[in-house]
């Protein structure tokens, strides 16, 4: 497997397409949000898909869904501050739209992945190697 595998996760590519089309609509907020409402949703929306890569990178399940549960949180926090930023004329409601449909999709992936690797988890926890006697 390569060291690189999550790149060829859905969850990953959808996160990555999302962080870049809010990027794309950064480029349209005043001069004077760069430093406010910017910055908190550039980190945001890159803390989702680099919180898929970190933890598909953990050796335990516990942390790569741990991991997951954050990228979906910062996933929420882009959503509330796209939702601001279309009350406050900075984007279309087609453009919180389209931000929308792609956090829906992402977070059905997501939730997806999650329920795998938890059944994985239990999996493991009840092999015989893991049980006590």
């Amino acid at each position: 497997m390569s060291d690189f595998f999550y790149k060829n996760l859905d969850a990953y590519k959808v996160a990555k397409e999302l962080t870049i089309y809010v990027y794309s609509l950064l480029k349209k907020y005043p001069s004077y949000e760069q430093y406010a409402l910017c910055d908190q949703l550039r980190r945001a929306t890159v803390s989702i898909p680099s919180n898929i890569a970190e933890g598909m990178g953990r050796m335990a399940i516990k942390e790569r869904i741990h991991f997951l549960e954050i990228s979906y949180a910062s996933m929420m926090e882009v959503l509330c501050q796209l939702d601001i930023s279309q009350s406050l004329g900075y984007i279309s409601e087609e453009e919180l739209s389209k931000a929308e449909k792609t956090a829906d999709h992402l977070s059905r992936i997501m939730s997806g992945l999650r329920k795998n690797l938890f059944e994985k988890m239990q999996r493991a926890d009840h092999s015989p190697s893991t049980l006590h006697l």
